[in-house]
C-alpha cells in the first residue's frame, strides 16, 4: 500500500505553530451557545413612532453586547434588527399627525438611528423592514395554506393557533388574555379557534394595503416578522431577541409560522428576552404617558453612563427608572475607568472579567471583577461592553 501523501503527525516537534488556548463560548440561561464560524441574531426591532424611549434601548443596547461577547470568541455576529413600518398603532399615529405612515416612519428611524449611534450600538448586517418584505408575507401565508397550518376566510388568512400557548407554557385563559392585549381578535367571524392569529387581513378605509391572492389587504404583525427572518437568515437562527412582553404572543408565533411552513425546528436555539423599564411601577409606553426618551436622557449624561446603567443588573429582571440612578452608574463608571488605569491585571487575569461577561452576559459580575483586579482586566472589559471614550 502506498505511503501517505501527508504524515500523520505523531511527533510534536511536527505541528505547526503553537498550541492555542481553549476556544471560549458564550453561555445564555445557563446553556453554553455552540455556534461555529457565525452566529444569526434575530433582534425584533422597533415600530418606528414616538422614538427611543428607555425601554427601546434597553433591548437593542443588551443585543449590541450579545453581539459583542460573541465576536470575542472569534464568532461573526450576523445581527438582523428589523422595522415594524407596517402597524395599525404606527397607522394611527400617522394619521393623528396628518401624515403618511411611511414618512413617520422614516423620519422616526432617523431619529432611533442617532439615539443608537449615541449608545454605541453597531449597525446591523441587515434591517428589513416590513413593508419591503410584504411579498416575503404572502408567501409565507400561502407557504402555511399549502401545508395545512392556516385557513382562508373572506380576504384573511387565519394560521392555526391552538397548540401555541401550550408550547409556550400558558393556558388558554392567559394566552387570550395576552393576544387581547396586543390587539389580536379572540372572537372573529370565520376564526376557528380563539388562538388563531391572521397572516394576512383585509385593510379597509386608510389602512395601508397591498394587492394579495385574497383581495387588497396587509400583514399581521407576527408573520412579519416571521417572514422577514426566514427570508434574511434561513429557516432558523441562533439567537431570538426582544423584550420580556415578546415572549408571548408574538415569539411564541413568530417561531411557530416559521416552523410551520419550513418544517425546521426549532426556529431559534436560544432566547435573549430583556426585562422590561418601568416607571412608577408601569411599563415605559405611549398609552401610560410616562415614556423617558434617550435624547433626554443623553441631553445632562454621557452616552457610556446610560449604556452601563442599562446593562448593569440581570438582563432578564424588570426594572424602575429613576434620574437617582444615573448618578450611580455614572460613579461606577468613573471607578471602572480608575481600575483600567492601575496597572497590572495581565496575564492570566487580563481576561477573567470578559469571561465573566460571556457567562449570561452577567455584567455586574463582570464590572465586580474588573474593579478588583485592574489593568488590562479592566480595559478589556471597557472595550467588550463599548464603554470607552467615543
Amino acid at each position: 500500500m502506498a505511503a501517505p501523501l501527508i504524515p500523520a503527525v505523531t511527533d510534536p516537534s511536527h505541528r505547526v505553530g503553537p498550541t492555542p488556548s481553549r476556544p471560549a463560548s458564550v453561555t445564555l440561561s445557563g446553556r453554553r451557545l455552540g455556534v461555529v464560524g457565525s452566529a444569526r441574531i434575530y433582534v425584533c426591532g422597533i415600530t418606528p413612532y414616538d422614538v427611543t424611549h428607555l425601554g427601546h434601548a434597553a433591548t437593542f443596547v443588551w443585543a449590541d453586547l450579545l453581539a459583542s461577547a460573541l465576536a470575542s470568541t472569534g464568532v461573526t455576529p450576523e445581527v438582523c434588527r428589523n422595522v415594524t413600518d407596517v402597524d395599525d398603532v404606527l397607522s394611527a399615529a400617522a394619521r393623528e399627525r396628518g401624515r403618511h405612515f411611511d414618512e413617520l416612519a422614516l423620519t422616526q428611524e432617523a431619529v432611533f438611528e442617532q439615539s443608537m449611534r449615541a449608545l454605541r450600538v453597531a449597525t446591523p448586517a441587515a434591517q428589513p423592514r416590513a413593508r419591503h418584505h410584504v411579498q416575503a408575507v404572502q408567501q409565507l401565508a400561502q407557504g402555511l395554506l399549502d401545508a395545512g397550518a392556516a385557513y382562508e376566510h373572506d380576504g384573511t388568512v387565519w394560521f392555526r393557533g391552538a397548540g401555541v400557548a401550550a408550547t409556550a407554557g400558558l393556558d388558554e385563559a392567559t394566552a387570550r388574555a395576552l393576544l387581547e392585549a396586543y390587539a389580536d381578535p379572540t372572537d372573529a367571524p370565520g376564526q376557528q379557534h380563539p388562538l388563531d392569529v391572521a397572516v394576512w387581513r383585509p385593510s379597509v378605509d386608510d389602512a395601508p394595503a397591498w394587492a394579495s391572492p385574497w383581495g387588497w389587504g396587509r400583514p399581521g404583525w407576527h408573520a412579519e416578522c416571521a417572514a422577514m427572518a426566514v427570508d434574511v437568515l434561513g429557516p432558523s437562527v441562533d439567537v431570538l431577541v426582544g423584550g420580556e412582553d415578546l415572549r408571548f404572543p408574538h415569539h411564541a408565533y413568530q417561531e411557530a409560522m416559521a416552523e410551520a411552513v419550513t418544517g425546521v425546528r426549532p426556529f431559534s436555539r436560544a432566547h435573549l428576552h430583556v426585562g422590561t423599564v418601568r416607571t412608577g411601577g408601569e411599563k415605559m409606553a405611549k398609552s401610560t404617558g410616562n415614556l423617558v426618551l434617550v435624547e433626554t436622557v443623553l441631553a445632562d449624561h454621557e452616552p457610556a453612563v446610560l449604556r452601563l446603567l442599562l446593562l448593569d443588573r440581570p438582563v432578564g429582571d424588570p426594572w424602575d427608572y429613576d434620574e437617582s440612578l444615573l448618578e450611580g452608574a455614572a460613579e461606577r463608571l468613573r471607578l471602572l475607568y480608575a481600575a483600567a488605569g492601575r496597572p497590572g491585571g495581565g496575564g492570566e487575569q487580563a481576561g477573567l472579567a470578559v469571561a465573566r461577561a460571556r457567562e449570561d452576559l452577567d455584567v455586574t459580575g463582570a464590572v465586580d471583577l474588573a474593579l478588583e483586579v485592574g489593568g488590562e482586566c479592566a480595559r478589556r472589559l471597557i472595550s467588550l461592553l463599548r464603554l470607552g471614550a467615543a
